[in-house]
C-alpha cells in the first residue's frame, strides 16, 4: 500500500497543484569549484583544499538549500571578502578572482542566512601556487694565514626563488650536476638559520680552485604541480668576480638654488659582473619629476620639498650591494617673526624711558649657516654699540635668531627698527620686519566683546567666535579648546587669528565647549600671555527613531506607532504633533517621556497611509514616518523542489512553481497570484491570474503548473500577491531549462544541464574527476583545439561531462563518473529476480585530439564488488563531432553504470560525453563500435523500471 501511495503522490506531483505545509527550512550550504583546478583534497573531513595556479581565475560556487531562499555572502579569514576581491562578487553564488595573486590565498567561508536557525557556513582553502625566478647571491671569505702554511679562499653562492609549494634546488656546473659527496672540493648545504622558503641551498667551493671558475647554474622547481615550468638563473665565475664599487661624482652636501636643475653622476668603479645602478631618496621614492638614465640622476626645476639625502646603490648580486649618498639643501628664507621683550630685571609689561627694551627677531634659514642679519634704525645701517647691543645668537632662544638689546632707553631711541635677513651668495629674496618702538608702544590687553560668551547658534550654522585685543603692535591670537586635548575643528591643536577671530563653518554638535584665546609672544610684546574664553553652545533637532518603518495591516486591525527621542539639545520643551499626510491627528508636549505613540484602533480605508511624528525645540524638528499599507508581502518561491521540470513533448517542457507566502496572515486574505512570464531576451510579458481559495497559512505551500515552455529556452517569472487592497510586492526568478532525471518514470535522460548533474557521483578511487563544463566557459589555454566547442545539442552554453588531461595527469590517470543506483524489481514472490532484465545505455561521446587515451563503460551490480563487467570500450581520435553509442544491459541486482576516462600519451585528448539514457528494452537501431553484453536479452514489462525508479525517487524525498 505504501508503494501505491508513493506512486500516487509522484503523479500528484507532475499532474497538478498541491498545498502542503513546513515547507520552511534553514539554510545548508556546499562549496563547489569550477574552473581549472591543479588539485583538489579533502583535508579533515569538512574542508576542502583547492588548488590554484597564480594568475588563473579562481570560480568557488556556492549551493545552497533552505527556505526562504538563503541570502549569501562570501567572506575571507582576515575579514570582509570585500577588502580582497571584487564587491560585486561578495553577495553572489558564485565568487570570481580573475588572475588570482598569491596574496589572496586562504581560506574562503560561504555564509547563508534566511532567518532560520543559525547560519550555515561552509569553508574552503585555496592555496595558490606560483614560482618566482631564482636569484643567486655569491659572497666570499678569505682566511687567516695559520701556521704560515695555510691559506684559504672560499666562495658561498646562494639560491633563492619565492614559491609555492617549497622549492627544490639543484646545482649544475657547466653541464655536470653537482650533489653533496661527487666533489670533494664542493659542500652543498642548507643554513641553519634561514627565514627562507623551501629547501634553500647554498653551494660552497671550498679552497677555490682553477676548475671552480666556471658558469654556475641553480634550477629551482616545484616538480611541475600545476603546471609550473622549472626556472632557472646562471652566474659565471671567474677570477675578476668581485662585489661593487662605486664613486660620486659630486658635491656633498649640494646647496642648490630654488628653480636650479641638480645633476647627480654615479659611476661604477669595480664589481664584476657589471653593477646595476639605482637612485634612492630618504627612505621614500625619487621626485616625480626626476629623470634616471643609467647612474645619472637629474632634478629639473628642484623645490624645497624635493631636498633630502639621496643614496647612489649599486648591486651585482656579489658580496652586498655598494652604496654612497649625497644631500641636497635647497636654500630659502621664510617664517619672519619679531617680539618685542621689556626690561627683563623690573616687573613691568610697559616700556619706559631709562629702562632696557629687547627687540627679537627670528627667521627659518637653509642652510641655517649662511644666515645673515643686519639692523637699522629708520632705514639707516645700526651697528653695535655699548648702548645698541646687537648678538646674532642666543643660548636662550631657537636658532636664527637675532637680539637687538637698547639699554638706558631714551626719547631719541624712538622709531622704526628693521630686521633684515639674508643668505650669504646672495639668490634668495631678503626678509625685512619693522618694529615700532615709540611712546605710544602699549602691552596687549584682551577682552571678549558683550554678548559674544555664550554664543547659542543651530547645527549647520556659521559661527564667529571674537576676542578684543589692544596694544600696540597688536600681537597674533592663538586659538586653542579649554580642554587642551580636545583638537579645534580644523584638526589641529592651535589655530592662529590675526584679527581676532575665529571662524566656524557648518558648526556641528560635537564643537560645543569652551574655547581660549590667548596673546601669543609673536609680532607683539615677550610678555606673559594674556587670556580669555567663549562659550560656544551648538542646538541641534532631536535625533529620532524610527526614520521610516512600513506597517502592513489588514482592515479593521489594531495596531500603535511608537516614536522614541535619541537626543536633542535643548531637551526641555519638546513638543511632538502625529499627522496622517497633511491631516493633524494629535499634538502635544514630552515633559518627562523620550517618546510619544499614537494608536489606531480600527484599520480603515482613509487609515492607509504615511503617518509621520514631528518632534520639536528651538533647532529645529526630528520626524519619525510610517507607511502604513495593505499590500501583501512578497512571495517567497520554493527552490528546493525534487523534479521541478518534466517534459512530455519533444519540443516543449513544463515546470512545477511553488512558493510560499511571506507573513500571509499579517494583511488582508490573498484572493489571487498575478503570474506574469517572459521567454529572456524579449520584451513581451504575458500574464494571468491564480485564484486562490481560502486562506493562505504560513509556511503553506502552493504551485502551478507552467505548460508549454519552448525547449531549451530561459523564461523570468514574476509572482504578485493581490488583496483587497489591490497588488502588493512582486518576485522574479528565472527559469532555465535542463533535460530532467527520469520524467515519467520511462527512462533516465540527462544532459548535465543542472549542477546536481542528475544524481552521478565520482569515484572515491579513481586518480582525478570528470568536470562538469561548457564550450562557453571553459578555458581552452591548457589544451587548444581538443574538447568540445559545442554541447551535444549544439549551443556553446550548455554543458557536458569531460576529463582534463593537462598537467598534472600522466599516462594512464582514469577519472570515474557513477549513474545513479538503479534497482531490479523481483518478479517472482520470492523476492528472486528469474530472468534478466534489458535496458539499453546511450550516450553521446565526443573524441578528438591526437593523444586520445580510451573511454570505457562498466556495468556495476550490487552484490558483485569487484566485478565490474566491461559493455563498451573506444580507443583514439574519432574526430571533432559529437557520435552516439547505445549498448544493452541485463542486469540481475540493482545496478550502476561506470564511464571511465583513460588519459593517453599527452595533453591533446579531452574526452567528454553528454545526453546520457536509460530506457527500459532493447536498443534500437544501436550505431556500430559497440560492444554488446553476451546476456541474453528479455523484455520485462515497463511497470518493473517504473516502480524501480520509484522507489529511487521515494528514498531521495527521504
Amino acid at each position: 500500500m505504501g508503494l501505491v501511495f508513493g506512486l500516487l503522490w509522484l503523479f500528484n506531483i507532475f499532474l497538478g497543484g498541491i498545498h502542503c505545509q513546513g515547507v520552511y527550512a534553514p539554510p545548508t550550504v556546499r562549496i563547489v569549484h569550477s574552473g581549472h583546478a591543479c588539485n583538489i583534497e579533502e583535508e579533515h573531513y569538512t574542508e576542502r583544499v583547492y588548488t590554484i595556479r597564480e594568475g588563473e581565475t579562481l570560480e568557488l560556487a556556492c549551493l545552497v538549500s533552505g527556505h526562504p531562499r538563503p541570502q549569501i555572502r562570501w567572506t575571507k579569514t582576515a575579514g570582509s571578502a570585500s577588502d580582497r576581491f571584487q564587491d560585486s562578487s561578495v553577495f553572489n553564488e558564485t565568487l570570481r578572482i580573475t588572475r588570482i595573486q598569491r596574496h589572496q590565498g586562504g581560506r574562503y567561508y560561504c555564509k547563508a542566512e534566511n532567518g532560520l536557525g543559525s547560519p550555515a557556513i561552509k569553508s574552503i582553502r585555496v592555496d595558490v601556487y606560483y614560482l618566482d625566478d631564482p636569484i643567486v647571491t655569491v659572497h666570499q671569505s678569505i682566511g687567516e694565514a695559520k701556521e704560515q702554511f695555510y691559506y684559504e679562499r672560499t666562495v658561498f653562492l646562494r639560491c633563492m626563488a619565492n614559491s609555492n609549494p617549497p622549492v627544490r634546488y639543484s646545482w649544475r656546473r657547466g653541464r655536470e650536476f653537482l650533489s653533496q659527496g661527487s666533489d670533494k672540493g664542493v659542500e652543498i648545504y642548507e643554513p641553519f638559520f634561514t627565514q627562507l622558503q623551501g629547501e634553500t641551498k647554498i653551494l660552497k667551493l671550498k679552497n677555490l680552485r682553477p676548475q671552480d671558475y666556471a658558469n654556475y647554474s641553480c634550477i629551482a622547481s616545484v616538480r611541475n604541480v600545476c603546471g609550473i615550468p622549472d626556472k632557472n638563473v646562471l652566474f659565471r665565475l671567474s677570477n675578476r668576480t668581485a662585489s661593487p664599487s662605486i664613486k660620486l661624482l659630486v658635491e656633498d652636501p649640494m646647496v642648490v638654488n630654488p628653480g636650479q636643475t641638480v645633476t647627480m653622476v654615479c659611476v661604477t668603479s669595480g664589481g664584476e659582473p657589471a653593477p646595476t645602478l639605482t637612485w634612492v631618496r630618504n627612505a621614500d621614492d625619487l621626485p616625480r619629476n626626476s629623470v634616471l638614465n643609467g647612474g645619472t640622476l637629474t632634478l629639473p626645476a628642484v623645490s624645497m620639498e624635493e631636498a633630502g639625502l639621496y643614496s647612489c646603490v649599486a648591486s651585482n648580486n656579489v658580496g652586498n650591494p655598494a652604496k654612497k649618498s649625497t644631500a641636497i639643501v635647497v636654500r630659502g628664507l621664510k617664517k619672519g617673526r619679531f617680539w618685542i621683550t621689556p626690561d627683563p630685571y623690573h616687573n613691568d609689561d610697559n616700556i619706559q624711558i631709562g629702562r632696557e627694551v629687547k627687540i627679537s627677531c627670528q627667521v627659518e634659514a637653509t642652510p641655517p649657516e649662511e644666515l645673515l642679519f643686519s639692523w637699522l634704525k629708520n632705514g639707516r645701517p645700526l651697528r653695535s654699540s655699548e648702548r645698541m647691543v646687537i648678538t646674532h645668537t642666543d643660548p636662550d632662544v631657537q636658532p636664527g635668531t637675532t637680539n637687538l638689546d637698547i639699554i638706558d632707553l631714551k626719547f631719541t631711541d624712538f622709531g622704526t627698527y628693521t630686521c633684515v635677513a639674508a643668505l650669504r651668495n646672495g639668490g634668495i629674496p631678503e626678509i625685512s620686519i619693522d618694529v615700532n618702538i615709540s611712546s605710544t608702544t602699549v602691552p596687549p590687553e584682551l577682552t571678549v566683546p558683550r554678548g559674544k560668551s555664550p554664543l547659542v547658534v543651530q547645527e549647520g550654522d556659521t559661527v564667529d567666535l571674537q576676542c578684543l585685543v589692544s596694544g600696540k603692535p597688536k600681537p597674533i591670537i592663538l586659538w586653542s579648546r579649554a580642554d587642551k586635548e580636545t583638537p579645534m575643528p580644523d584638526g589641529s591643536l592651535h589655530t592662529e587669528s590675526y584679527d581676532g577671530v575665529l571662524r566656524i563653518v557648518n558648526v556641528s554638535r560635537e564643537m560645543t565647549g569652551t574655547y581660549r584665546c590667548a596673546t601669543s609672544q609673536y609680532n607683539g610684546f615677550n610678555v606673559k600671555p594674556r587670556e580669555a574664553l567663549v562659550e560656544l553652545t551648538v542646538q541641534y533637532p532631536p535625533a529620532v527613531e524610527p526614520l521610516f518603518t512600513e506597517i502592513r495591516q489588514g482592515l479593521g486591525r489594531a495596531f500603535a506607532l511608537n516614536c522614541r527621542v535619541l537626543r536633542a539639545h535643548p531637551s526641555k520643551v519638546l513638543k511632538y504633533e502625529w499627522k496622517l499626510g497633511t491631516r493633524l491627528l494629535t499634538m502635544g508636549q514630552l515633559d518627562q517621556r523620550d517618546e510619544t505613540d499614537y494608536h489606531v484602533r480600527a484599520l480603515n480605508r482613509e487609515g492607509y497611509g504615511e503617518y509621520t511624528c514631528e518632534v520639536t525645540n528651538e533647532a529645529g524638528a526630528g520626524t519619525c514616518r510610517f507607511l502604513v499599507t495593505g499590500r501583501a508581502y512578497a512571495p517567497e518561491f520554493y527552490y528546493d523542489t525534487y523534479s521541478a521540470l518534466w517534459q512530455n513533448k519533444p519540443s516543449v517542457y513544463g515546470f512545477k512553481l511553488q512558493w510560499t507566502q511571506q507573513n500571509p496572515l499579517s494583511v488582508d486574505r490573498i484572493v489571487a497570484y498575478r503570474l506574469g512570464i517572459r521567454q529572456m531576451g524579449q520584451s513581451r510579458w504575458w500574464e494571468h491570474e491564480i485564484p486562490m481559495e481560502g486562506t493562505i497559512g504560513k509556511g503553506e505551500l502552493i504551485s502551478h503548473n507552467l505548460t508549454e515552455l519552448i525547449k531549451p529556452e530561459a523564461y523570468l517569472v514574476r509572482l504578485t500577491p493581490i488583496t483587497r487592497f489591490g497588488e502588493g510586492d512582486s518576485t522574479d526568478r528565472i527559469i532555465t531549462y535542463s533535460a530532467p532525471v527520469n520524467p515519467h518514470l520511462r527512462e533516465f535522460h540527462c544532459s548535465f544541464e543542472d549542477e546536481a548533474v542528475c544524481m552521478f557521483s565520482q569515484d572515491k578511487t579513481d586518480d582525478f574527476d570528470w568536470t562538469r563544463h561548457s564550450a562557453a566557459t571553459r578555458n581552452t589555454k591548457y589544451t587548444p583545439n581538443t574538447g568540445p566547442s559545442i554541447d551535444r545539442a549544439g549551443s556553446k552554453q550548455g554543458f557536458y561531462m569531460y576529463i582534463e588531461t593537462s598537467r598534472p595527469r600522466v599516462t594512464g590517470d582514469v577519472a570515474r563518473l557513477l549513474t545513479p543506483m538503479f534497482n531490479v524489481s523481483p518478479k517472482s514472490p520470492y523476492g528472486t529476480v528469474t530472468t534478466a532484465a534489458s535496458y539499453c545505455f546511450g550516450f553521446y561521446y565526443h573524441m578528438y585530439g591526437k593523444h586520445i587515451g580510451a573511454l570505457n563503460v562498466y556495468l556495476r551490480q550490487k552484490g558483485q564488488s569487484g566485478k565490474d563487467s566491461s559493455v563498451w570500450t573506444l580507443v583514439g581520435n574519432q574526430g571533432d563531432r559529437w557520435k552516439l553509442a547505445k549498448v544493452n544491459i541485463h542486469p540481475t541486482s540493482s545496478f550502476q553504470l561506470v564511464l571511465e576516462g583513460v588519459r593517453g600519451l599527452g595533453i591533446e585528448g579531452d574526452i567528454a560525453i553528454d545526453d546520457v539514457t536509460i530506457e527500459e528494452g532493447e536498443c534500437k537501431d544501436p550505431p556500430p563500435n559497440n560492444l554488446r553484453s553476451l546476456a541474453p536479452p528479455t523484455l520485462p514489462h515497463i511497470w518493473q523500471f517504473l516502480v524501480t525508479l520509484t522507489l529511487v525517487y521515494l528514498g531521495r524525498q527521504r
